[in-house]
């Protein structure tokens, strides 16, 4: 049985395994040059004293590349099209699932051996573009500090993996379900898109509750690492969120519609300074930062990738269900 689903899916496998060395030798040879060009630069701020500015002046990589990497996102959803999609539902619009199981092949066993493979080779997809791309982008989180933000979170650590083992088995579901190839890779395409989309917008940002530090607008406030910021503004003396409008100057973040006239220099007063009383005013408020702190990645990493794990768990049991009713 193994030999046959090597033998059926020898094409798509193949294919897999070259993307992923030409991926590999790609990332290899321009992460080596971006890690040389990173660690020089270090030395040379460290040297000059100018390492604060370092994220402003300093593009490692280039452009095409960084495109690739961003566009590693939808590589979880390629193997539930091509792989998972196809599985049940191109055998079943074949009539090659009766005769399998015609030829003392259970389907219990049919299944168990189709799907372990495919989900394995998922797993392993996810896996090695998940560390490749972790790895290459190693030097860009040490300066930019954005690793826990949307769109970076989600093509690192281990989360791709439990991506890739959802995607696979929602194509194998919808296979068994719609017994038809095509409407089956439309149903996995859209069905993973909506719940990637829910989960990042609605679930991800309340896996843990969020920290808010309150501080005087005067000063300045910036959490350490690479933290995720989630909301930020100003509060006014009686605790009303301040409306920003971009068409008034903003003092220390505060809109002029909300201080004293005097706080507000007109338009030909050079060397303006603002009152005591101005100052006075600006500290009857407080602007806010709510954010998931950075040493929170690696949970929200396992949280998500249990909730797409248990996902691809329960589809593959919908799966299990359809194939062993139906005909039956």
């Amino acid at each position: 049985m193994t030999w046959l689903v090597w033998r059926q899916h020898r094409v798509q496998f193949t294919l897999g395994a070259a993307l992923l060395a030409a991926l590999a030798v790609l990332l290899v040879i321009t992460g080596l040059q971006m890690a040389s060009q990173y660690h020089s630069a270090l030395v040379a701020c460290a040297a000059n004293h100018s390492c604060a500015n370092l994220s402003s002046t300093l593009f490692l990589g280039n452009h095409a590349v960084g495109f690739l990497v961003i566009l590693t996102l939808g590589a979880p959803a390629l193997v539930g099209l091509f792989w998972g999609a196809p599985l049940v539902a191109a055998e079943a619009e074949a009539g090659t699932t009766q005769f399998a199981w015609m030829q003392s092949i259970t389907r219990k066993h049919w299944l168990t051996v189709k799907v372990g493979w495919m989900l394995l080779a998922a797993a392993i997809w996810g896996g090695v573009i998940s560390a490749l791309v972790t790895w290459w982008s190693g030097p860009d989180n040490a300066m930019q500090l954005d690793a826990f933000k949307p769109g970076r979170f989600d093509i690192m650590g281990i989360v791709p993996v439990a991506y890739s083992l959802f995607a696979v088995a929602l194509g194998i579901a919808a296979g068994a379900l719609l017994r038809r190839t095509l409407p089956a890779m439309v149903v996995t395409l859209a069905g993973f898109i909506a719940v990637r989309a829910i989960v990042t917008l609605l679930l991800r940002p309340h896996y843990i509750s969020a920290v808010t530090v309150f501080y005087k607008a005067t000063s300045s406030f910036t959490p350490s690492g690479s933290f995720w910021q989630l909301a930020s503004g100003v509060v006014g003396p009686h605790g009303e969120l301040v409306t920003q409008n971009t068409n008034l100057p903003v003092i220390d973040g505060i809109p002029a519609n909300y201080l004293p006239a005097a706080c507000v220099p007109s338009q030909g007063r050079g060397g303006f300074r603002p009152p005591l009383s101005c100052t006075q005013a600006l500290s009857h408020f407080r602007e806010f930062v709510t954010y998931q702190p950075a040493d929170r990645y690696w949970a929200f990493q396992g949280i998500e990738s249990g909730i797409f794990l248990v996902l691809a768990a329960a589809l593959i049991a919908v799966t299990v269900v359809v194939l062993l009713r139906r005909d039956a």
